[in-house]
């Protein structure tokens, strides 16, 4: 049985959907397919059916799911043993813009720590600018940024955090499948701007109103943001990371904007274009390890299922590892 096959199995179902696997596992749609129906004949059952635009698990699938995960962690621990021969530096000092460091980096780094216990690991945050001027002048060894083109760098896209509108469990959107952006002109807004393209899409929108929202607060800080619309001072737009804990505890629930399409905001991971440390691929393996595992999935929307995928970087062949395979 091919392990491969298996992978693209487990992919499929964190990301209930055959392209996100492919664009996560750099294949065509098609080879995902293939690989999804010669697994199905080995085991000679449906693993997947398609409900509407969802993709979900049979019955079977639902059984052989976690004999499927455990077979891939069992890969992993070989993958880790063998990699532990290569020669890691005594500390690692990472860069890492805000929200990375509130939201992902508690994630990843008692992982690191379990698979490299003798580094000793340094963090500082700073925003994207600054910490590529850090990375260039040797003073931090990797980056958990924005998306950069730099000759000098490497990157590769990390992780993408889809933006929602979110509001107070008890408000009146919370109980509709979707809001028009006309019926934000009725709410004050809590707005946090964290300066990415992707939020013009936002501003764009209000420009089509006959007059403009009431911004009653703009932030540049999600966690401020965040502890507002709490407070029910106003509803707002956040990365869906940031507000996961709110949402699951039943205090925030995102809600859909007819209007706006779905956009998120990207985090690459950044290194020297020279620098091709065991650090770095472990880092991207362990983020590997938590997609799969679900360990990041942030609470979707209604009618949707899982985060948004890791997707190849532009410099796709140089980049500094993709999820481990």
């Amino acid at each position: 049985m091919n392990i491969e096959n298996i992978e693209s199995f487990v992919y499929i179902n964190h990301y209930g959907s055959f392209n996100k696997t492919a664009e996560a596992l750099f294949l065509s749609q098609p080879s995902v397919t293939a690989r999804i129906q010669t697994l199905e004949r080995e085991l000679g059952c449906r693993l997947f059916d398609r409900i509407g635009k969802q993709i979900v698990l049979t019955e079977e699938g639902r059984k052989f799911l976690p004999y499927a995960q455990e077979m891939l962690k069992t890969l992993q621990k070989g993958r880790q043993h063998i990699r532990r021969s290569e020669k890691l530096p005594q500390e690692l000092r990472i860069g890492s813009t805000i929200s990375v460091s509130n939201y992902l980096i508690p994630e990843l780094l008692p992982r690191l720590h379990e698979r490299c216990p003798g580094v000793h690991i340094k963090l500082s945050t700073g925003g994207t600018e600054e910490l590529v001027k850090r990375l260039l002048a040797g003073e931090i060894d990797v980056a958990f940024i924005r998306k950069v083109m730099h000759p000098s760098l490497r990157t590769a896209a990390f992780y993408e955090d889809p933006i929602h509108l979110y509001v107070p469990s008890n408000h009146p959107f919370a109980r509709e499948e979707s809001v028009s952006v006309e019926a934000l002109q009725e709410h004050k807004l809590v707005f946090f701007e964290c300066g990415t393209l992707d939020w013009l899409r936002i501003h764009r929108a209000f420009e089509a109103l006959d007059s403009p929202p009431d911004i009653a607060f703009h932030v540049d800080n999600s966690e401020t943001a965040k502890k507002l619309i709490l407070r029910g001072t106003g509803i707002g737009f956040l990365p869906a990371v940031c507000a996961r804990e709110e949402v699951r505890d039943g205090r925030l629930t995102p809600v859909r904007v007819r209007e706006l399409s779905e956009f998120a905001l990207q985090t690459s991971l950044v290194a020297l274009r020279q620098d091709d440390s065991a650090i770095a691929r472990e880092l991207a393996a362990i983020f590997g390890d938590l997609v799969r595992e679900g360990g990041l999935a942030s609470s979707p929307l209604k009618g949707r299922s899982g985060p948004e995928p890791l997707r190849a970087a532009d410099d796709r062949p140089e980049a500094v590892s993709a999820p481990s395979r």
